[in-house]
């Protein structure tokens, strides 16, 4: 009976005869075969490789992701600038974006769908949302002006799922009361990988560390950081 690839490979890592030991020799060879590449004429190809990709991504940009994205809010300002893609939508959301706002397309918003009326994002000027960013509003999440929000961000609007074990495995939707407004101020900046809780307001210009987790709210103008955050200093308004 002829071996399998898998007992195939099995034998000729395991076999000590000549024959595997030659065999395997040369099927590394040929995997790991290294074809000569002079750097001057390989820099540029990569420089037309990226030249032309740029362009392919502006065209596409311009002439299908933001369109289709802008077909989907309730207001969008001028200017804004989706790179990477098309945001992903899930729920009954509405979306409402400023001027001047850049957004990651591997980001999502999400909306509660079991709500009495669609859940709303509502994004101010100049605000930058990162890679990888869940936005999940459950009523109303609040962006302000001029708001920074790293990758991997989490602004957690409802939970999706209800706190009873049994209604969690009939399928149930969370209760009224797991669901909170989040309001992010002016001049904010979450760092990557913070995670926002429902009924959360974070104050004008401050900063939430990298992989913080904030369940209360922050005044204006303090650094906080920490599972849960809280304030490790204050900062300098500077108007």
């Amino acid at each position: 009976m002829m071996l399998s690839i898998q007992q195939t490979k099995k034998w000729l890592k395991t076999s000590n005869t000549p024959f595997a030991k030659c065999i395997l020799h040369f099927a590394k060879s040929v995997i790991l075969f290294d074809f000569p590449a002079p750097k001057t004429p390989f820099k540029l190809i990569y420089a037309s490789h990226i030249t032309l990709k740029n362009m392919f991504s502006s065209v596409i940009r311009i002439l299908y992701w933001t369109p289709l994205f802008k077909s989907q809010t309730v207001k969008t300002g001028k200017h804004l600038y989706l790179y990477g893609g098309l945001p992903y939508l899930s729920g009954a959301i509405e979306l409402s974006f400023g001027d001047n706002c850049r957004v990651s397309g591997q980001s999502t918003f999400s909306g509660r769908i079991h709500g009495l009326y669609p859940a709303q994002l509502n994004v101010g000027n100049n605000v930058d949302i990162g890679w990888m960013t869940t936005i999940a509003s459950g009523s109303k999440v609040n962006i302000g002006n001029n708001v920074r929000i790293a990758g991997r961000a989490f602004l957690a609007g409802y939970p999706g799922h209800p706190i009873d074990p049994i209604d969690r495995a009939k399928g149930l939707p969370e209760l009224d009361e797991q669901v909170g407004e989040i309001n992010i101020k002016d001049d904010v900046w979450l760092a990557t990988g913070v995670s926002i809780m429902a009924g959360v307001t974070i104050g004008r210009g401050t900063i939430v560390a990298a992989g913080s987790v904030v369940t209360h709210d922050l005044p204006d103008f303090v650094l906080a950081g920490g599972v849960p955050a809280k304030i490790i200093k204050s900062l300098p308004n500077p108007v």
